[in-house]
């Protein structure tokens, strides 16, 4: 059995068909056309969820709430850098550390202990992201009425947004995991990260995203960057053609030190940026060549698809005139086959004509406007609808007519109206014996 035909494209199919082939570099052309009919032609949805199968990042435009966010973790070449909370010095902190030891041992442990136990009466309730931009704005607002609105410009979107973003700009992506419950988590945010120095820094070189662990939008991106302990940051960027994570900072850092052990990072990995750069300059004249060669195409299927739409607008032009000639025809003569009918029943319901000597008898000698003469004797009594009725069985009548006196020059009233249902007699209508009528032909009218 042979296979159905796809349906034809329209022009507007054909040039998003082209240009997505373009931008994702697809050499099938129904691999291509398949992808955007599962997308409803929305090129943008189309070209963003094709970049992420190839690239492993999550689609801005309908992030699935289940998967874990994917960002290459594993490259054994990241950079760690832990900062360890100091030594205590002397007698009297080795004695306040000793004393404090089993105080925060057991407090730690019934916490871990009561939060372990916890999962199996309630789920935890941040394993369910349904709002992240509202999970990623609440934390924004409820950081700057803790610590003020002087901090580096937060990203106010999803973390797939923000690596979206990131991948598009070819920009670095600085991710903040905000553990509200650490007891370093204040100092870091009042000493380091709302400095001048470090807002400056991150403001200017790239994007900054932030959340806490106890929203669900942010647990999900501690659950996918694994965290070992707060404050904890990531610096993510394109690399291989995947959204990798290439350094991790985790502990109390001090400002001088957070600028230089990011500067260290960027250093590290500018030459993988700089091949991105490269590379996707040499896709875009790769692009800009094809789409010149795709409008030159476009044009000549442009004019070809013209040519075709005027030849099948002139056959339908003429199969429509000749179908309205056809309709014409016949309703013209569907309209003389019922006035023939209606002249015919007219003749037989009329009354006999009466003879000459009949001293209540009318003489009518009626004038045609062929100019033919017509002669036929009625009765007074007989009402003026069978004078029009007689004139209208005639085949010289005209269709549409009314009849006229000559002296004095009045319409007789032959058809019933509304002010009139029951046109008079012949004697009403003041006739005599002997009378000549003229029919005057309304057709036109």
């Amino acid at each position: 059995m042979a296979a159905p035909e796809e349906p034809e494209l329209s022009q507007a199919q054909t040039e998003k068909l082209l240009q997505f082939q373009d931008l994702t570099g697809l050499e099938s052309m129904d691999q291509c056309r398949r992808t955007l009919e599962q997308h409803n032609w929305n090129i943008e949805a189309a070209v963003q969820d094709r970049l992420n199968e190839q690239e492993g990042v999550p689609s801005v435009f309908n992030p699935p709430p289940s998967r874990p966010l994917q960002v290459n973790t594993a490259d054994h070449r990241v950079y760690s850098y832990i900062v360890s909370r100091p030594q205590p010095r002397g007698l009297i902190g080795w004695s306040y550390y000793l004393i404090m030891l089993p105080f925060r041992f057991t407090y730690y442990t019934l916490l871990d202990i009561f939060r372990f136990a916890l999962r199996f009466i309630r789920p935890d309730p941040r394993g369910r992201v349904t709002d992240p931009v509202g999970d990623v704005v609440s934390f924004i607002q409820i950081f700057e009425e803790k610590y003020g609105r002087s901090h580096p410009v937060f990203y106010q979107g999803t973390y797939s947004q923000a690596l979206n973003d990131a991948k598009r700009e070819l920009r670095y992506l600085l991710v903040y995991l905000h553990g509200e419950d650490h007891q370093d988590t204040d100092q870091f945010c009042r000493s380091t990260l709302c400095t001048e120095e470090v807002v400056t820094f991150l403001n200017t070189r790239m994007l900054f995203w932030a959340c806490s662990t106890s929203k669900p939008e942010g647990y999900r991106v501690s659950q996918a960057l694994r965290e070992n302990t707060y404050p904890f940051l990531a610096m993510i960027m394109l690399k291989d053609r995947k959204m990798t994570v290439v350094g991790r900072l985790e502990g109390l850092i001090q400002p001088e030190d957070l600028i230089n052990q990011l500067t260290f990072i960027m250093d590290a990995n500018q030459t993988h940026l700089m091949s991105e750069r490269l590379e996707r300059e040499e896709r875009n004249q790769t692009q800009v060549l094809r789409q010149q060669q795709d409008e030159a195409y476009l044009a000549s299927l442009r004019a070809d698809q013209e040519k075709d739409r005027k030849k099948r607008e002139e056959e339908e032009q003429l199969r429509q005139e000749e179908e309205k000639v056809r309709q014409s025809v016949l309703a013209e003569e569907r309209r003389r086959q019922t006035l023939e009918e209606e002249k015919e029943r007219k003749s037989e319901c009329l009354p006999p004509e009466p003879p000459a000597d009949d001293p209540e008898s009318v003489k009518i000698v009626f004038k045609l406007p062929n100019d033919t003469r017509v002669e036929r004797r009625f009765l007074f009594g007989q009402s003026l609808t069978v004078i029009y009725d007689f004139l209208f069985s005639l085949k010289e009548s005209p269709e549409k007519f009314q009849i006229i006196t000559n002296f004095p020059r009045r319409v007789l009233p032959c058809l019933p109206t509304e002010e009139q249902p029951n046109p008079p007699t012949l004697k009403e209508a003041g006739l005599s014996r002997s009378e000549v009528l003229f029919v005057q032909d309304l057709t036109d009218d």
